[in-house]
């Protein structure tokens, strides 16, 4: 690792410490509010735990009126700026990456201008992912059995890392409103992603790594916290 690579790593795990000495804030009933296309403006997201991951899920409702591709949920580690990456391709079409290598999942139903739900989940032991859209779910796809996620994570909304912390691409920025977002160290199982899919009906468990309801977050640039609307 070179030294401008180690200086970021430090100063992530300096953000992340700075972070940690927070108070935790109860997000619910608010949304993070991404106004303009850009290449700066990003949430950091610190987690409640950074083991080893072997096995994810990862839920959140976004509203946004883009039709071009556009990163969702973006957690690199020092190995791979794709830990565990949740892409928007096209509308319908959506991404997981685990450690660089990805799958697609097609014809998902999700709609311009309202809330939409996704959930997507990765089983190290089986190498199986998938991904529901408004209580859709799509077919069952393997990326890769081999490997947990592992090391500092730096986890960002609105923009896709292309390397640790960093190199951001306004054209896979996020436009639009996010909340809601949780993460899990395991796959939760279909009646529980229901749970979370019927909005009127709370989950089972709160995210053990990503807690909407006890969040570390750091805004960089133009994002606000607003008060939830309603669509």
């Amino acid at each position: 690792m070179g030294g401008c690579e180690v200086m970021k790593v430090l100063a992530l795990l300096l953000t992340h410490l700075l972070a940690s000495l927070a108070e935790k804030q109860d997000l619910s009933g608010k949304m993070f509010t991404f106004p303009e296309e850009s290449d700066t403006a990003h949430v950091i997201l610190v987690p409640n735990q950074s083991k080893s991951l072997t096995a994810v899920t990862v839920c959140l409702r976004f509203f946004s009126d883009l039709t071009r591709a556009q990163s969702l949920f973006s957690f690199a580690t020092p190995a791979s700026s794709n830990g565990f990456l949740l892409y928007k391709q096209a509308n319908g079409v959506y991404e997981i990456d685990k450690n660089d290598k990805f799958v697609l999942f097609r014809s998902l139903g999700d709609y311009p201008n309202q809330w939409n739900s996704v959930c997507a989940t990765w089983n190290s032991q089986t190498g199986i992912a998938q991904v529901w859209v408004n209580r859709k779910q799509s077919t069952r796809k393997g990326i890769s059995q081999v490997g947990d996620i592992s090391g500092t994570p730096s986890i960002i909304l609105g923009q896709e890392q292309d390397s640790y912390g960093g190199k951001f691409d306004k054209a896979q920025s996020f436009v639009g409103m996010q909340t809601d977002i949780y993460m899990w160290d395991s796959v939760l199982s279909d009646p529980e992603i229901a749970l979370y899919m019927n909005r009127t009906i709370p989950q089972k468990t709160d995210g053990n790594v990503i807690n909407w309801k006890s969040l570390d977050f750091t805004i960089k640039g133009y994002v606000i916290v607003e008060n939830q609307i309603n669509a």
